[in-house]
Parts: C-alpha cells; structure tokens; sequence
C-alpha cells in the first residue's frame, strides 16, 4: 500500500488517497484515540472519482461514530484498464433496459459474476494492507453494493463479523446457493421503487441468507432516496456489532 496524498479535516479525520499495486482507493481514519479503530469497507458500483462525495459522506459519518472506513476502485472502472468483457456486458444490459425487454440470466451472470471473481480477492488484499496499520484493527464489517461482492465477501473472509447491504444490483442465481451460506449478521437496505432493480429478485435474496440475525429496511423511493434514517440505523447496526 503506497499513500498517494493526504488531507485532515476540521472533525480530525483523516483522509489518505492511495494505490495497492494498480488498485486506487481511499482510507479515512477518525481522529487519534488510544485504541486502533474498527473498520468498515466501503462498497460501491464503480466510479471512485463520481462515487466520492457519497462515500466521503458515509467514511466521516462513520469516523464520527469511531469507525475507519477504506475503499477501492472496481474492477475495469474509472481510471483502471479497460476490460471488454465488463463494457460488452453493459452495453448488453443498457440496451435490453433500453428496449423495454427483460434481462436474461446470460446478461446479469457476464455484467455480474466476473466482477465478483475479481473484486473479492482484492477487497481481502486491501484488508491485509489496511489491518497491518497500527491505528486500525478489528472487527471489520462491509457496507454497501453491489450486493454480490457483499455476498461473497461476507461469505468467503472470516474477519467481516456484519454486513450491510444494498440492495441496488442484479443478481446471478448463483449467489442464492451463497447467500443461503452467510452467516454473519445482516442489515438490509431496500428502495422500493428502485427503478434499476429488481425488487423480487432482492427479496428473495433476502429471504435466502442463512443468518439467524437479519433485517430488512426497506423504504418508498427511487435508488439515489435513501432516507437519512435509513443510513442512520445502518450506523446503529454497526455500533452494536463491531464496537
């Protein structure tokens, strides 16, 4: 991990740009305390530079509540290299989504599992790079989409002990046999008239996590209207768990 810049705001968090190979992303961290700080992942569906206001918003939120929070850029977004495959896959689903058809299970498994192959092992990499700093330790707890990666991860990296997610993305059928094997505790957030998904399909998804802890916060409005209670119970999940 290779700090790239670094800045201090007024609350004193701290906010370090970085790369982890070609991997760009940023880690904020909550003003010095005598103990190491839990951790958070910040998810998101690609497009760090467009993504950063909203997940700078929930990092220092979250530095508020004594929580670091670090993030990385996706797989073939933003200024990483190109990957075909990822674009062709788009175009598909942008054109059905365009041509008022429904999408296929071919569409959503290329625009969907690849990415899940890739993003997973180098969210646990920059947990490595991140839980070797002596001012963060665990436990740590992922927040955020594509709810696919938040699947997998939450499955397959025992130092995540909570999830959050959203439920914002499509869905390989895939990822229900998963999802029926994740056992951390889980706080779901779902716009319900989130014209970009699939309100069954997260439904479903839902009711198929094997966890004995989890919940269901669904509110009225498009995907970019989560209320701010809903991001505040988020918070509170949080609390409860990692600290």
């Amino acid at each position: 991990m290779r700090f790239t810049s670094e800045q201090r705001f007024d609350d004193g968090v701290l906010e370090r740009e970085f790369t982890l190979g070609e991997i760009p992303g940023v880690l904020w961290t909550p003003a010095p305390s005598s103990a190491p700080a839990p951790l958070i992942l910040l998810g998101h569906p690609g497009g760090l530079r467009r993504m950063y206001p909203r997940l700078a918003a929930r990092a220092r939120q979250s530095a508020a509540d004594g929580f670091a929070a670090v993030t990385v850029e996706l797989p073939g977004s933003g200024d990483r290299p190109h990957w075909p495959e990822l674009e062709q896959a788009r175009a598909d689903l942008h054109r059905t989504l365009q041509a008022g058809e429904p999408v296929g299970d071919e569409i959503i498994d290329a625009l969907v599992l690849p990415l899940v192959e890739r993003a997973v092992p180098e969210w646990r990499d920059t947990l490595d790079a991140v839980l070797s700093l002596p001012e963060i330790g665990g436990p740590v707890g992922y927040s955020g989409g594509v709810i696919s990666i938040g699947t997998r991860l939450a499955l397959v990296e025992p130092r995540v002990s909570a999830a959050v997610l959203f439920a914002g993305s499509f869905v390989p059928r895939a990822m229900f046999e998963e999802a029926r094997q994740v056992t951390v505790p889980l706080h779901v957030l779902l716009q319900w008239d989130d014209e970009g998904n699939d309100r069954q399909s997260a439904l479903d998804l839902f009711d198929a996590f094997g966890s004995k802890e989890k919940t269901l916060n669904a509110n009225m409005g498009g995907h970019a209207g989560v209320p701010d209670f809903a991001g505040e119970a988020a918070a509170r999940f949080f609390t409860r768990h990692l600290k």
